[in-house]
């Protein structure tokens, strides 16, 4: 009877440990941006805004995530402005979020798509290039455990900050 128990928790230790490498779970949004390597500045931003906790949440998420190309062409010292003023800063970055799940495919059918922050995202389809708002999506479908990170090459601004 002992040595039936030691093998059944044997196997199932086995196949606990054999599912992580088998079906290995997604980062959630903020650790995919940081494990990425490519979103220091938004980790940063999300950071000084207080809302690593909330793209940490259950979501789904759909963001819009400017890279740190994208970042760096704002002027260094406006930049230095908007991560020190935390309000305008939030409302940025809140900008750039959806709720809900949007893959590529869903997002090339759309032509708006409410934000977060409160204001339509104006989504325009040429040929192959998608545009939101400023911005080209240059990478799309990053699949967190909480949604979705669609990558952009520009910072978008919503109404009121601009």
């Amino acid at each position: 009877m002992k040595k039936k128990i030691l093998i059944s928790l044997l196997l199932v230790v086995v196949l606990l440990f054999s599912s992580c490498f088998l079906f290995p779970t997604k980062s959630d949004i903020v650790d995919t941006a940081i494990e990425n390597g490519n979103f220091t500045t938004l980790v940063q931003a999300l950071t000084a805004a207080g809302l690593v906790e909330t793209l940490k949440g259950t979501g789904p998420f759909t963001v819009f995530a400017p890279n740190d190309a994208a970042f760096a062409k704002i002027d260094a010292t406006a930049l230095a402005d908007l991560i020190a003023d935390v309000p305008a800063l939030t409302d940025v970055l809140l900008f750039h979020v959806v709720s809900g799940k949007y893959l590529a495919a869903d997002v090339v059918g759309m032509t708006t798509l409410t934000s977060v922050e409160g204001s339509d995202l104006n989504i325009t389809v040429t040929g192959s290039t998608v545009q939101i708002e400023n911005a080209t999506i240059t990478s799309t479908d990053i699949e967190c455990s909480n949604g979705v990170i669609h990558v952009i090459d520009s910072v978008m601004f919503p109404p009121v900050v601009m």
